[in-house]
Formats: structure tokens, sequence, C-alpha cells
């Protein structure tokens, strides 16, 4: 008996060393497939996430790796949004404890190894916004734990595995935003437990319908299938599925009838969509019955007849029926919208493309959560009720191509959120509103084609966003306002053709520099062609025909390369026609009916009889023999007359150039002797009626004494606090310079003083006042109190470690850099002589509440004087002998090269390749020869993907973008960034070019993401 204690003694501790062996040797297994993990997945880990995963620590205490309690085996393996670009490992299917995998959010390439396969107890699979390619494996149906597989807005390719419906536990399967080809597999009927199917944005639908085994899935509560190609008719099981709250078919090819008690069957509906396929019949009066619906959205089918009383849909926000066949033109059309009374929330109503009749039905004024007011293009008529003034939150209204009548409502004013404003095709009458004037945030206004009468309010000029503006077709009359030319956002169109307008055309219009068609024809203008026109370098459309111009064409219009179309026909102008026409690249150009002589040129535009047209001037001769002109023949006596005038006008024109030479060298000296007494001028408290004085005291007490609780950012020449003044308790910036620790904080101090004097612009930070004075214990004291800036500096936006909400899409980094670029412009071009800032980087870029960019901190700035040689790319003036920040100054200040404007445009190609890429220009990985600018030119275009900001590729993804066209825009703003960031100086863009380029490329995501908008609806997951 006791042999036999033992000997089961010493098999128990056989059997405890067998275990311990057994354990330590399965820990080596998770350690040793971490560590390949780590191999394929961090070639670059900007983070420095994985850093942790060494001998140092035991491998359960690596960044994001988790344990069991028990076994010591990894359970939780989560590295989302790290930043990380390398490949899926196979040696994942080594950590056979794994319940939870979470590699989503960041560039993970490569494909999804099959050993994945091996891990029977993995729960959560989260792939999403990676950059991951090949097929889906099979396999993966072997991970039969699983209950979330996440795969969207990757590249996927191939059909959805059949055997993906043997994983009976599976709630929730996102595939949306791939390259999946096929059918959805009948298998997918099978999976019980499913939740979410979310398979949308993918090229699935090969024999074109969907399989009606989804009508098994009786938990399923929502269901994507949007954008995609299925077509035929929609199972009608699958929308007996009593628990469905989301429904989103939209963007597909599905035809038939919607179920008669459609709204019965689907009580839980929240989100119903069939937009964009080719439904037909009526709305089943049935809807109503789904109370919690929120959005309808039937747009861009065959739809008809009446809209039946909505009057359950009390939670409903989107509405959206817009090009159907909704309405029969008569009054009873738009009863539907009284039995919306309790849709208090309703901020989407769309109706527009139908044939609804009837009149503005003014109970739309108590939706005062609208943001989409559409009503275009039906048969309504009325006036436009006053009572439109309500919907404050507007930010979209069109009532064009209707049969409106009366005057625009003054209190339109009011509707201070407007982006889009279309009430064109009316028959509106009066003046145009001044009030108008406040809508500030107005993008495009429309008001052709209407009756409207009276002068155009300069009040327009407030409307510093609009980039369209059509008022053409009506009977405005007297002279065009300047204001119009100062809004320098105008970069789609200023049309005011057809109109009674007097006077000359401005020569302000020049400030367009970023307007792609002027259109001015069918007035009553006169006077010359302003020569300032060759300063709109972005035009591609010109037609000022039908007005009463004289003289000659002007030669600074050669300046206009990108002109596509020119009209000049019905004038009378006078003179030969420009040879400088033979080198734009023009389809068309009318010059017909006006009062040229001379010989026609041949070439170019003239050798293209669809594309010219003369006639109407009957001294015109030669050009190409199908215009059938007259030869130019000109007799001996008339060479002689010509020989002898040509002889006089030389002797005149050097006797000029010899005066004007003379002047100007008289006014260089004189101005030289000025500008060197101004720069030598100190400034004081009464240097300037613009820079009011304040004391030390008040700016000690609007600092709370200058508290390390106000700093809000420091620098080389000085600390920024945020300050409260006593009068009107104003919150101001105030820059205190560091005059006894950095001794060219005082030339700083007059450096932003003197540039601050002379410039004001949309984009430049706004000095308030000026401190100069001592302290309490008799030291000077310099301070500059600023604008205060509520969102800080695009540094914090960038790079804070603090900015976890403070992310930036697509377009409002693109904003961000067009306000850079029209600020560098101003300072460049347009404000005497040219400043060059010297210091252009995120921290000296401040963004306002409005997320509007202004540049600032201009201690380094410098006057480039071009009276003085012509150049305005020369540095006539220093002001601080440091030339920038590393990183961000041109290569040619290291070598001692003069500043010039071309140097800030470098910084500002290399602070855009930082807003997108999200990297410094002195990031570590930028070693060894590589540059930023060069880590982009590598990648474009087709890696692209792979060199953005992770912020990014979420916009990217979002389903209401075109990703195709965002990152077709991506490619290009890099472009744009790598033309200005290049190391030979004359190679670089021009501000002028950059505002444009950004502009145009802009206007396309703009018009883009509104397409989208409409089409679209925002709020899923995948």
């Amino acid at each position: 008996m006791l042999c036999s204690f033992f000997y089961l003694l010493i098999c128990a501790n056989i059997l405890f060393h067998c275990l311990q062996f057994s354990s330590a040797r399965n820990n080596e297994t998770d350690r040793i497939a971490l560590l390949q993990i780590k191999a394929k997945l961090a070639a670059d880990d900007p983070l420095g996430v994985m850093n942790s995963w060494n001998d140092t620590l035991h491998f359960c205490s690596w960044y994001g790796v988790t344990c069991g309690h028990k076994h010591q085996r990894v359970t939780v393996l989560d590295l989302q949004s790290s930043k990380l670009t390398g490949i899926l490992s196979p040696y994942l299917g080594n950590l056979s404890f794994l319940r939870v995998l979470h590699l989503q959010n960041n560039s993970i390439r490569g494909t999804i190894p099959p050993e994945i396969g091996y891990l029977h107890r993995l729960q959560t699979l989260w792939l999403f916004n990676n950059s991951i390619g090949g097929e889906i494996p099979s396999n993966i149906s072997s991970c039969y734990s699983l209950i979330d597989l996440s795969l969207y807005y990757n590249r996927l390719v191939g059909r959805i595995p059949t055997r993906l419906g043997s994983l009976s536990r599976l709630r929730y399967l996102y595939l949306t935003g791939n390259n999946l080809t096929g059918d959805i597999p009948s298998s997918l009927g099978n999976l019980s437990s499913l939740y979410r199917l979310s398979i949308a944005y993918n090229n699935l639908g090969g024999t074109g319908t969907v399989s009606d085994s989804l009508g098994k899935l009786k938990k399923l509560g929502i269901l994507h299938l949007f954008m995609n190609k299925f077509s035929g008719r929609f199972p009608p099981s699958i929308f007996n599925l009593s628990l469905l709250s989301e429904l989103d078919i939209s963007h597909n090819y599905f035809q038939g009838n919607l179920p008669v008690d459609l709204g019965n069957t689907l009580p839980r509906l929240q989100w119903f969509s069939v937009g964009n396929n080719r439904f037909t019949g009526h709305i089943p009066a049935s809807v109503s019955n789904s109370s919690n619906l929120q959005l309808l959205d039937l747009s861009l089918n065959s739809f008809h007849g009446q809209i039946p009383s909505l009057h359950k849909l009390v939670r409903l926000t989107n509405l959206v029926l817009f090009n159907n066949s909704f309405g029969s033109g008569q009054a009873k059309d738009l009863n539907f919208v009284s039995t919306l009374a309790n849709a208090t929330n309703l901020q989407w109503f769309e109706i527009a493309i139908n044939n609804f009749g009837g009149v503005f039905p003014k109970i739309i004024c108590n939706f005062s959560s609208l943001i989409i007011l559409a009503l275009s293009k039906n048969n309504l008529a009325g006036e436009i009720p006053t009572c439109i003034e309500n919907i404050a939150k507007l930010q979209y209204l069109e009532t064009n191509d209707n049969a409106f009548t009366g005057v625009i409502p003054q209190g339109i004013g009011k509707l201070q959120n407007l982006l889009f404003l279309n009430m064109e095709n009316n028959q509106l009458s009066g003046v145009i509103p001044p009030s108008i004037g406040n809508l500030t945030n107005l993008s495009k206004f429309s008001l052709f084609n209407n009756s409207l009468e009276g002068e155009i309010p300069s009040t327009l000029g407030n409307c510093r966003s609009l980039i369209g503006l059509y008022l053409s077709s009506n009977k405005l009359t007297g002279k065009i306002p300047s204001q119009l030319f100062e809004l320098t956002a105008l970069s789609i169109v200023l049309n005011l053709s057809g109109n009674h307008l007097t006077g000359s055309l401005p020569k302000e219009v020049g400030q367009l520099y970023n307007l792609d068609s002027l259109d001015v024809s069918r007035n009553m203008l006169s006077g010359p062609i302003p020569s300032s026109l060759g300063k709109c370098v972005s035009l591609e459309f010109l037609y000022m025909e039908g007005n009463n111009f004289l003289g000659n064409i002007p030669t600074e219009l050669q300046t206009l390369k990108g002109l596509v179309e020119l009209d000049f026909s019905h004038n009378y102008l006078t003179g030969v026609i420009p040879k400088f026409l033979e080198s734009l690249q023009l389809q068309s150009l009318n010059l017909s009916y006006n009062n040229f002589e001379g010989e026609v040129p041949k070439r170019g535009v003239f050798n293209n009889t669809k594309g010219i047209s003369v006639i109407g001037n009957r001294r015109l001769c030669g050009g190409i023999p199908e215009l059938e002109l007259p030869h130019c023949n000109f007799s001996r006596n008339t060479q002689g007359r010509r020989s002898k005038m040509r002889r006089k006008y030389i002797v005149e024109i050097l006797s000029g150039v010899f005066g004007v030479a003379l002047f100007v060298v008289v006014s260089v000296i004189f101005y030289i002797f000025r500008w060197r007494r101004k720069v030598r001028k100190t400034v004081t408290p009464t240097d300037s009626e613009k820079f009011p004085n304040l004391s030390y005291q008040t700016l000690l007490k609007a600092t709370n004494g200058f508290s390390s609780e106000n700093l809000i950012g420091s620098g080389t020449s000085g600390v920024v606090y945020k300050g409260i003044l006593d009068e009107g308790g104003k919150t101001v910036a105030i820059k205190r310079f560091n005059l006894e620790s950095y001794h060219g904080a005082l030339k700083s101090f007059l450096a932003e003083c003197e540039v601050l004097r002379s410039i004001r612009h949309r984009n430049l930070v706004k000095v308030i006042t000026i401190c100069s004075s001592v302290d309490y214990q008799g030291k000077d004291f310099k301070a500059l109190v600023y604008e205060y800036m509520e969102n800080g500096s695009l540094e914090d936006w960038l790079h804070s470690s603090d900015s976890i909400d403070r992310n930036l899409n697509v377009c409002q980094r693109l904003d961000i850099a067009i306000d850079v670029a029209f600020a560098l412009d101003y300072l460049h071009h347009h404000c005497g002589d040219s400043i060059v800032h010297c210091d252009l980087k995120p921290s000296n870029i401040l963004l306002d509440d409005k997320m509007v960019a202004h540049v600032g901190d201009f201690g380094l700035a410098k006057f480039l004087l071009k009276g003085i040689s012509g150049d305005s790319n020369s540095n006539q003036s220093s002001s601080v002998g440091v030339r920038g920040t590393i990183g961000y100054a041109p290569p040619e200040y290291g070598v001692g090269n003069e500043v010039s404007t071309s140097g800030d445009v470098y910084s500002f190609g290399i602070l855009v390749l930082e807003m997108i890429t999200g990297k410094r220009p002195t990031n570590d990985v930028f070693k060894g020869g590589l540059s930023l600018h060069g880590f982009v030119k590598e990648a474009l275009p087709e890696n692209v993907m792979e060199i953005l900001d992770h912020v990014l590729l979420e916009d990217i993804n979002s389903e209401e973008t075109d990703s195709n066209l965002m990152l077709e825009a991506l490619n290009s703003i890099l472009g744009v960034a790598l033309s200005c960031s290049t190391e030979v100086p004359r190679e670089r863009l021009d501000m002028s070019d950059v505002a444009a380029k950004l502009s145009s490329i802009r206007n396309k995501l703009l018009g883009s993401r509104l397409q989208q908008r409409r089409r679209i609806q925002a709020g899923t997951r995948g």
C-alpha cells in the first residue's frame, strides 16, 4: 500500500513537470510568433508602438498584447491606428489562444494569410481601413468562434467564400468598400445569428439577382447592399424580416414595385434607401406605419402618383424623393407636406425633378432644423414666402426651374448658413435685396433667367466665399460694382450677361486671379478692354460680345495661356488682330462685327475655320483661303509712306525711351533715399495711428501676470499668451518679445511692425495694437497684440499629442492650403513691394473659429524692392540674419543665396506635403539622403495610399466621398506641392498659379461631395 502511494506521488511529480515544460514551450511559441509578426508588420513604425517588443520585457507586457492569466498565452493583439505599413505574417496562425485581433486603421498591405484559419478561438477579427488585397481565404471558416468579421475598406478581390456560411456564431459581417465580384453565396442564409450584413461598395451582382436565402436571416437588423450591380426583383422575403432597422439597397439596378404592406412587415425600420434603381409604381400608404423611420430615400427611380400621408413619421429627418414622376401638376400634389407637421427634426427635404404643382408650402417654414431644401424643376408657382427667414440652419436652398413670381424676400439675408442658393429660371421680379451681402458663407448663387431689375448690390462683395455667381438674363441696370472683383474666391464663373449694365468694365477685374469663366456679354458696357484682364491667368472662357467696347485688344491678354474660348464680337474694337492670339490654345475665337483692319494671322486657331469668325470687319485681308478675304496688296507708294512713318516712329520712340529712362533714374534715387530713412525709423508708442499703444500694466493684467496658465505658444524671439483686455472683455493673443535672452528680438519686433502696418488680408493674422514700454524693473518691454485664434495653430492639429478629436479631413486640409496660398500670393504680388515671409511652417499658421487659416509671425520677413532692380526675387533689405526653420527653409538659403519669393514657395510645398502625409520634414525616417519631397515623389501616383496620414484614410473611404476622385485630388495636391518644393528655384511655381491650381482641385471635390451627399446617406459603419 505504501509503495503504491509513493508510486502515485512520483507520477504526479513527473506529470507536473511535463505540464510546466509544455506551458513554457507554448509560451515560447507565442513569443516567437509575435517577433515574426513584428518583423513583417513594423517595417515602418512611425509611432514606435512596437519598440517595447524586445527581450527586456515579458511578451505579455508588450504594447498591444494581452495574455490570459491562467496559461500566459496571447488572447488579444491590438495595434489599431498605429500607422503600420507592413504585411500580415503567417505566424499569426500560431497564436492559438487568440480571441481578439484589432489591426484596423493602418496601411497594412499584402494579403490575409491562410494560416489565420488556425485561430479556432478567434471571436473578433478587425482588419478594416487598410490596403489589404488578394482574396478572402476560404479557410477563415475554420475560425468557427468568430462573432465579428470586419474587412471593409480594403482592396480585396474575388468572390465571397461559400464556406463563410458555416460560421454559425457570426453576428457581424462587414465587407463594404472592396472590389469583390460574383454573387452573394446562398450559404450566407445559414448564418442564423447574423445581425448586420454590409457588403456595399463592391462589384457584386454576377447573375444580377440577390439570393432569396437572405430571407432566412430572422435576426438580421441591418442590410447594406448599396453601390453594387444587382438587378432584377429584390427578394420579397427580405421585406418580411421584421427586425430590420436599416435597409439600404440604393445605387443598383433593382426593378419592380415596393410591397403594399411594407410599413406593416418592417415596423422597426429606421433607414430605408432604395435610391438610384429602377423601381416603379406608387409609394405604399402603409409606409407611415414604419413610425421609427428617420430616412426615406426613393430618389432616382420611376415612382409616380401622389405621396401618401406621412403623419406617423414623427422621427423623420431625411425625405429624399427627387428625380421621379411624383405629382400631376395640380395644387393638391403637396398636401402630404402638411402631414409632416410633427416631424420637427426634418433636416433634408428634397422633392426636385418631379411633376409637383401648387405653391410653396408655408408649413416648410416651421421646419427649423432644415439644412437642405430642394424644390427645383417642378411646376410650382406663387411667391416665395417671407417666412423662409425662419429656417435659420438652411445650407442648401434650390427653387430653380419653377414658375415662382414676386420678389426675393428681404429676410433671406438672415439665412447666414447658406452655402448654395439657386433661384434661376423663374419669374422673379423686383431688385436683388442688399441683405444678400449677409450670406458670407455662400458658395454658389444663381438668379439666372428671371426679371430682376435695379442695380447689382455692392453688398455682394461681402460674400467672400463665392466660387460661382450667375446673374445673367435679367433686367439689371447701372454700373458693375467694383466690389464684385474683390471676390477673389470666384473660380467657377462670374456671369453678368444679358442685362442692361452700363459704364466700363472696372480695372479691378484683374483681381479675379482664380476665375475660370467671365461672361459680360450682351450688355451696354463701353470704354476700352481693361489691360488688367491679363492678370486673370486662370481664365478659360471670356465672353464680352454684344457691348460697346472700343480700342485695341490689349497685349496684356497674351498672359492668358489657358484661354479656350474668346468672344469679342459685336463691339467697336479697332486696330490689327494681335499675333499673340496665334500662340494661345484657343478652340473658338469670335472677332466678328468690329472695325479690325490689316492682315489676319494664319496659325493656331486662325487655321481652323470652325473655330474662327472674323466676318463684319471690312478692312481685314489675308488669312487662310477658306476665309475668302481679299489679298493684302501694298503699293510702292504705300510702302514708302509706311517706311517714312516707321523712321518717324523710331525717332519718337527713342526720344520717349530716353525721357522715361531719365525719369526712372531720378525716381529710383528718390525711392532709395525714402526707403533708407524708412527702415532706420524706430517704432515708438506714437509710430502709427493704426497701432495705438497699450501700457505694460494693461497687458500684465490681461495675462494674469504673464502666467503659465495663459501661455499658448513660444518661439525663439518671443512667447505668446492668451489675454483678456479690460475694454469690452476682448480675448486677444499677446506676443511678448524676449529682448534679453535673444539679441534679434528687437529686430523681429521692428520687422513685424514694419510688415503689419501696411498689409491687410483675410488670411493674415490681424494685429490689433502694440506695446512699446518698460516693465516694473525699468527694462525695455515690446509686445504685439493680435486677434485671438480659437483653434490654435496648424501644428496643434497635425502633431499635438492631445489632438485625438482634432482630425482634419482632406477638404479641410485643402482649404487651409488654399488660404495660405492666397496669403502668400498677396504678400508676393499685391501689397506694393513684395514681402517674403521666410519662416512658413505649421506653428505659424493659425486657425480661427471657422477654421480659416491665417499666416502669422513676420519676425523674419523681408521686403523686396522691385523699383530698384526690377527683380521681385532679389533681396534689397535685411531684417534678421536667420533664414527660416530647418526642414522648411529652401536649400539655396543654406549656401548663402539671397532671400526670394521662391523660397516661400519651397516652404509652402513642404508644408503641404507635411499636411497630407502627417510627417514632419525632420522626421527620423528621412535619413541617408531621403527627404520628404523624395519620399512623396517616389510614391506617386500608384502608391499614394501608403504615404497618407492615416487620419485621411477614413475620409477617403467615407460613404459621402467618391474615393477615386478623392485619390485623384490627393495626387494633384501632392503634385502641386512637389512642383513647389523642387531644389532649383526657377523650376518652382508662382504662388498665383499655386492658388489657382489648388482652388480648381477644391472645386472638383466640392462638386463631387455635393453629388455624393445627395445620393448616398452617411452614418453607416460599413
